[in-house]
């Protein structure tokens, strides 16, 4: 039985930026699930509202550009396969979540975030820099990621619309996948980070947020 090609670590950035071009240009991403809102009757959303939920998604979809990134620039400085791997399958389950809110935002008649390509950067070099830390200390920012996201995630299923229901079955299922993949993280072996490390991702993420709903 022939083993699995092993990348250089110039291999794996070369199809990191490729990856990267995929995930920031629109309807290069294919989901393997068929998106939870597909099935939700249509809403009347006024145009104020339509617009609510346009900059809502639309942080939604560019948190999925930054997990995108932040998993593979850490696969690319994993320092054990399987950890390598793990990150690799966490970045292909995202695909899911970042199409869905694509899909959602080009229903809305909105589009992603014009900045994605920096996020995308700035993610994917903390990830890098979580990689080569050591994989404790990457699984443990994988966990912090995963549980900032969903914190973000219960706040906006509140900000939406009451009649917004495909908008809602999308963040409900998002949420669902978040919370497996920060404990699949956390009982891998993920460190607990320094709280100043916790509050730098939590102001850099308040940025985001502030930029992308409007942006």
């Amino acid at each position: 039985m022939s083993r699995p090609t092993e990348h250089s670590l110039v291999d794996r950035l070369l199809i990191g930026f490729d990856e990267a071009l995929r995930t920031c240009v629109p309807g290069s991403s294919h989901a393997e699930r068929e998106s939870p809102g597909q099935a939700q009757p249509d809403s009347e959303l006024d145009e104020s509202q339509a617009r609510h939920v346009a900059g809502l998604m639309r942080i939604n979809h560019t948190g999925e550009v930054c997990a995108q990134a932040l998993y593979r620039g850490q696969a690319a400085t994993a320092r054990l396969g399987e950890v390598r791997e793990s990150m690799e399958e966490a970045a292909a389950e995202e695909i899911d979540h970042l199409v869905w809110c694509e899909q959602r935002l080009d229903a809305l008649g909105s589009r992603p975030s014009l900045f994605n390509p920096l996020w995308y950067g700035m993610s994917f070099g903390l990830g890098a820099v979580a990689g080569l830390a050591g994989d404790r200390w990457s699984l443990g920012f994988v966990a912090e990621t995963e549980k900032q996201v969903c914190e973000h995630l219960e706040d906006h299923l509140q900000k939406l619309p009451e009649d917004d229901h495909k908008s809602r079955a999308i963040l409900e299922q998002m949420l669902i996948d978040e919370e497996k993949h920060g404990t699949t993280a956390k009982q891998a072996g993920g460190a607990d980070l320094p709280e100043p490390v916790r509050a730098a991702m939590t102001a850099m993420a308040g940025v985001m947020k502030q930029v992308t709903y409007r942006i």
